[in-house]
């Protein structure tokens, strides 16, 4: 009996559809991008809501591989657009990181959350230097200077990781060059230690300076 009951309460955590098809079915479709297949599943019951075994819902495993078509169905599902799987990803946050454009345009229109806590869609595609999601999200009111855990904010990563179209648009919109990590490093420091020299010029000429102390030994 306590098994059955373990059984159960198991099933229901993973929003395993009620009637019809089978959780690695629905599963397996969302991650195939096969909107009529997730149509038919949800049409006997299953729930758009479905998550995997990491707390990806459906909506997050189609944004995530840019399942455009199914991410559009979906929202017309009414799911939750901002769930947030096992790390705390949101379906925005995956499409932002994996530079799937028409995707983030779908989602913003549905009013998915732009500022959220933690690394923030815009850090996400700050990091991995998708320039034209980067000015979506600020348009949709991103907080440029929004930090993580340990400080990151967009304005570091894209420093870091050596992307000068998105470091000049987050300093043109009033990113904060002199953020810092809890390590005390700026994104000049991030960037000297990289070698992006050329961000470096552009971070000094914006006022960014290192946040290192320097220390002088006497003799």
């Amino acid at each position: 009996m306590k098994k059955m009951l373990a059984l159960a309460a198991l099933a229901a955590s993973l929003s395993v559809p009620a009637v019809g098809g089978t959780y690695d079915d629905l599963i397996s479709a969302a991650q195939r991008g096969a909107t009529s297949d997730i149509a038919a599943l949800l049409g006997r019951g299953a729930s758009p809501d479905t998550t995997d075994m990491e707390g990806n819902t459906l909506l997050m495993l189609a944004a995530r591989d840019g399942h455009a078509e199914l991410v559009d169905y979906l929202i017309r599902q009414r799911v939750k657009l901002n769930a947030r799987n096992a790390t705390g990803d949101t379906a925005l946050r995956l499409a932002a990181f994996r530079g799937h454009q028409k995707v983030v345009e779908s989602l913003l229109a549905a009013g998915a959350t732009v500022n959220n806590p933690g690394w923030t869609p815009l850090a996400y595609a700050a990091f991995a230097g998708h320039a034209e999601i980067v000015r979506l999200l600020i348009k949709a009111g991103a907080d440029v200077n929004a930090a993580s855990e340990n400080g990151m904010t967009p304005l570091l990563a894209a420093a870091r990781n050596a992307h000068l179209p998105v470091v000049e648009l987050l300093l043109a919109s009033r990113a904060d060059p002199n953020r810092k990590l809890e390590s005390g490093e700026t994104a000049l420091d991030l960037a000297l230690k990289n070698q992006n020299t050329d961000i470096a010029d552009r971070l000094r000429k914006a006022g960014g300076k290192s946040g290192r102390s320097v220390s002088i030994e006497v003799r």
